[in-house]
């Protein structure tokens, strides 16, 4: 059945006898706009949520709203925003338990509301990924009328789990994970905040950080830990000799905050020098073909909140310039991983992650190709290489066959063998005989070798 309007958490801490006995979360949920962390391009003046929240009806009354976001986000809030900033009835419901005969009868005490009241109802449904067409369906005839102001929520992608006729009917409107200075914010406010824990407590700096990096851009999960992390430090205080505290506020420490969440902080600093000694550490553990070695250093760079981003550049240039033709398809690998974390994300981007990197560590190496560009290049910087044969200029302009560009050119596919004899090289460079790209014998590249030998001997006339 629908939650009553005056059941919200809104409303609740004042209504309850023990208001903090409520989770610290519910507690400092946002009460205004002006409240809210994060969330800055979906709430500046003028965007389409910002007017649903301040009431903009617009000739044809406030469009439904879909709110797509990782949990912790403000879906929940924003929504309670959109009912409590204007004369609405708000009426909760989740797509988990409620039915087709839970929608209609919103339907139908909307339709009152409006009729006896003149005043309109926000459908807030959560989680509406898990409603059926059929389900879904049920709601589109009060959202076309107007009927309900719908806001809905969801974890997962409209485009694949939200019926079109509903999407076209509603603006969607994606939320993102606060960042590291809005949770840090919405740490402090709880800490000094009457609804919060009031003043009793003060948090030490490592052991804010290690709550933010491990909330995620989850701000609840953020407020939630913070919450346990104060109870193990008053538990602390109660069984120490020093339980006399004067009234002075209880010191939250990282030692707290990690018994709290049962998860070490991890030393890394993603701005110094750790996060070099890692990085590097993970990029040799692969070139080494130490897998578990790979594994960890994956994992303690993920943990340490380390970009996914970051560390898939990292596993395509490995798999390039250590793995290179000893297993080619280790590159296809990398490179599919790094496009799969950009769309996909955390926490799911580890296992991609983990994928690519048992490869690299797994496979022969070879930096043959690596080896072969950086002595061109080194060549090219210190001044050889003439100038380009006459056969192999171009001859697409007026003049160059007067010039003899292309005169004596081999054509490749006219040779018996697909390859002739023909110098490509600049003179300087052939007749120091140069051999850049020397294959080893390991993986796919020993394979290559006597390739490479016989098309060298074909190209340079050595074949007897």
């Amino acid at each position: 059945m629908p939650a009553p309007a005056d059941a919200d958490l809104f409303g609740a801490e004042e209504n309850s006898s023990a208001p903090h006995a409520m989770p610290l979360a519910a507690r400092m949920r946002p009460r205004t706009l002006e409240e809210v962390r994060g969330q800055r391009e979906v709430l500046r003046p003028g965007s389409p949520l910002r007017r649903l929240i301040e009431g903009h009806r617009g000739s044809a009354g406030p469009l439904s709203a879909i709110l797509w976001g990782p949990p912790g986000t403000g879906k929940t809030t924003l929504a309670h925003l959109v009912a409590t900033a204007t004369d609405r009835t708000f009426v909760q419901l989740s797509a988990v338990t409620a039915g087709v005969k839970d929608v209609r009868a919103v339907m139908d005490q909307a339709r009152r509301e409006r009729d006896l009241y003149g005043r309109q109802t926000v459908l807030f449904l959560d989680e509406i990924h898990r409603f059926s067409k059929a389900q879904q369906d049920a709601l589109l005839p009060g959202v076309e009328n107007r009927l309900v102001v719908l806001v809905a929520a969801t974890t997962e992608n409209p485009s694949f789990s939200i019926i079109a006729p509903l999407l076209s009917r509603s603006v969607l409107v994606r939320l993102q994970p606060l960042d590291e200075d809005d949770l840090a914010a919405l740490l402090r406010e709880a800490l000094a905040d009457d609804r919060g824990l009031a003043g009793q407590f003060t948090l030490e700096d490592d052991a804010q950080a290690h709550i933010v990096r491990i909330a995620g851009g989850d701000a609840r999960r953020a407020l939630t830990t913070l919450e346990a992390a104060a109870g193990v430090a008053l538990d602390a205080v109660a069984a120490g000799s020093d339980a006399e505290t004067s009234g002075e506020p209880v010191a939250i420490t990282l030692a707290a905050a990690e018994q709290a969440v049962d998860q070490a902080a991890v030393r890394y600093d993603r701005a110094g020098d750790q996060h070099y000694d890692v990085a590097s550490a993970f990029i040799k553990s692969m070139r080494g073909s130490d897998v578990d070695a790979a594994l960890h250093y994956l994992a303690r760079q993920l943990e340490a909140g380390e970009d996914p981003r970051f560390i898939a550049r990292r596993i395509v240039i490995a798999a390039s310039e250590d793995v290179g033709m000893g297993d080619p398809t280790a590159l296809q690998t990398a490179v599919a991983a790094m496009h799969a974390v950009a769309q996909i994300g955390m926490p799911e981007a580890r296992i991609v992650l983990a994928q690519a990197v048992v490869h690299n560590s797994l496979a022969p190496k070879s930096n043959a190709a690596y080896g072969g560009i950086n002595a061109a290049i080194a060549d090219i910087r210190a001044g050889r290489g003439g100038p380009v044969p006459p056969h192999l200029r171009g001859t697409g302009y007026a003049g160059a066959t007067r010039l003899g560009h292309g005169e004596g050119y081999r054509y490749t596919h006219d040779e018996p063998a697909g390859v002739g004899p023909q110098q490509y090289l600049p003179d300087d460079l052939l007749e120091a005989d140069v051999d850049y790209y020397r294959p080893t014998g390991r993986g796919w590249e020993e394979r290559l070798g006597a390739r490479w030998r016989e098309l060298r001997a074909i190209i340079r006339g050595r074949r007897g």
